[in-house]
């Protein structure tokens, strides 16, 4: 497929959280996934809408309109893991992602989108959001099918838990896992063929830093108490911010995402 116009909607993720450029500043799988794009029109242009911290709600309310002044031919919608973490409704975020997905499609946009893998696959402490993301990733799949959404589905694909792909807030993708993240997308589009991303890494030690009782208390300590805190004062890490790329821009400016 040959895109003209990508925009990327979402949060942490899709902003690219964790994944340090050489200046310092952020990339993330939606940078190297419209490198990727680039590759079969160099012509692309790509803007990225998202910010950390961001519920559906305000994904929605924040970024569709802006999204569909863009006119894109391609938009991703990463949305909803925020809401799993916080107080979760599944009916409201499917409202807010159904919207957004019936939306794009309405303007003629390709839409991809995915679903999340398991928190619990990988650390004990988030076992009980297993039901939730389970819940929510059903959900996904079928509105997905209802409104021609190409989907990811990151929950059918066990080696996308490992924690050597994530950072030690267990929370975001490090480098290899947005380079993952990128490659996967490519692959189901149709536009990069490379099913890498679906193979597990070598078996490590039983005893990782993801295993440890000591880290888990480290890790309530260090991420979840300052989550818990903002999310009961009603503040995020997003608050205040700007999209990284509110306009679109040639993909040129973003060097080689291997």
């Amino acid at each position: 497929m040959l895109f003209h116009r990508y925009v990327a909607l979402g949060d942490s993720q899709t902003e690219g959280m964790n994944d340090l450029d050489a200046h310092g500043g952020i990339r993330g799988w939606a940078d190297r996934f419209a490198v990727y794009l680039a590759e079969r029109n160099p012509d692309l242009l790509y803007a990225n809408l998202a910010i950390r911290g961001r519920r559906t709600r305000r994904i929605r309310a924040d970024q569709l309109e802006p999204a569909l002044g863009l006119n894109p031919d391609l938009a991703s919608v990463m949305a909803g893991a925020n809401d799993v973490l916080g107080s979760f409704d599944l009916e409201e975020t499917m409202t807010d992602l159904e919207d957004m997905y019936a939306a794009l499609r309405g303007i003629g946009a390709t839409v991809i989108g995915c679903t999340f893998p398991d928190p619990g696959a990988s650390f004990s402490i988030a076992r009980r959001l297993t039901p939730r993301v389970r819940a929510l990733n059903a959900a996904i799949r079928d509105a997905a099918a209802r409104h021609g959404v190409v989907l990811v589905d990151f929950e059918a694909y066990p080696a996308v838990n490992d924690p050597r792909w994530w950072t030690h807030d267990r929370l975001h993708l490090n480098t290899a896992g947005h380079t993952r993240l990128a490659v996967a997308f490519a692959d189901v589009l149709g536009v990069r063929p490379d099913p890498s991303w679906q193979e597990s890494l070598p078996p490590l030690s039983p005893r990782a830093w993801w295993r440890s009782s000591v880290e888990d208390a480290e890790w309530l300590a260090r991420f979840w108490v300052p989550w818990f805190v903002r999310h009961v004062r009603g503040r995020s890490t997003g608050d205040n911010r700007l999209p990284k790329r509110p306009a679109l821009e040639p993909v040129a400016q973003i060097v080689d995402p291997s």
